[in-house]
């Protein structure tokens, strides 16, 4: 009996680890299984052994410092992502333009900034699918990620999204930035927490993130990270996503 128990355990375990499998390649997110639950998870850096590294900026409110971020990112010939808001690029359709046309990514935070935990799929569909196409009707790049605003989601979100074909993206850096702390903390943070694969989240119109950006190139170049775009960051197939949101290439 205690050998027929093992054997029932043991294939258990097998049809657990195939269903973890089979949902991480539809969903291209992590499944943690908690009491029983499933949860998925995005992706908030990704294993690599290249030091590789992705600084992004989200965009909700203002341009005050966008030029000045622009500037700096063309001094350092660094390429970055974007995430933006709708309701910013129906207001400044010209800084979304701006964005594209010096190289970087301009990528979705939703059409209104909701906590998007809290939207039925519908209404999740609904913010998706305005911002995408304002982005791409504005910049004339396809849309491929996106980003949940306050870092909010759920099973539902990553599973919409990722029906849309895009691909949900956090962070394992965080910034900080929109608490206005100094150009040196910031800086501070970023460059102690950096590894290779890291996801940088800054925000476009933090009060001293263009004043700590020049910092944060420079050391990180130093220390031999390249800068790129999120979406030349992330693997795009074959791989899959570990408890704590790394994405791992398939062996």
């Amino acid at each position: 009996m205690l050998r027929k128990n093992n054997v029932i355990v043991f294939i258990t375990c097998i049809l657990l680890v195939a269903i973890l499998c089979v949902i991480t390649s539809v969903t291209g997110s992590a499944v943690v299984f908690t009491g029983g639950a499933t949860k998925l998870l995005p992706i908030y850096s990704v294993e690599r052994n290249d030091n590789k590294i992705s600084i992004s900026f989200d965009c909700a409110y203002g341009v005050d410092y966008t030029d000045k971020l622009l500037q700096i990112l063309n001094e350092y010939n660094v390429k970055c992502t974007f995430f933006a808001v709708e309701f910013w690029v129906d207001k400044y359709p010209e800084y979304a333009k701006k964005i594209v046309d010096n190289g970087h990514e301009l990528q979705t935070h939703s059409a209104t900034h909701p906590k998007m935990s809290k939207l039925s799929k519908q209404e999740i569909v609904n913010e998706l699918t305005t911002s995408i196409n304002k982005i791409e009707s504005v910049t004339g790049k396809k849309v491929t990620l996106f980003r949940a605003p306050y870092g909010d989601y759920d099973n539902l979100v990553i599973e919409t999204a990722s029906e849309m074909g895009l691909y949900t993206i956090q962070w394992d850096v965080d910034s900080i930035d929109w608490k206005d702390i100094s150009q040196k903390e910031i800086a501070d943070r970023v460059i102690s927490k950096t590894k290779s694969g890291s996801i940088i989240l800054c925000h476009n119109n933090g009060l001293n993130t263009s004043k700590a950006l020049p910092s944060i190139l420079a050391r990180l170049k130093e220390k031999g990270f390249e800068f790129v775009k999120i979406s030349d960051l992330i693997y795009k197939q074959n791989y899959q996503i570990n408890a704590f949101g790394k994405q791992i290439p398939n062996a």
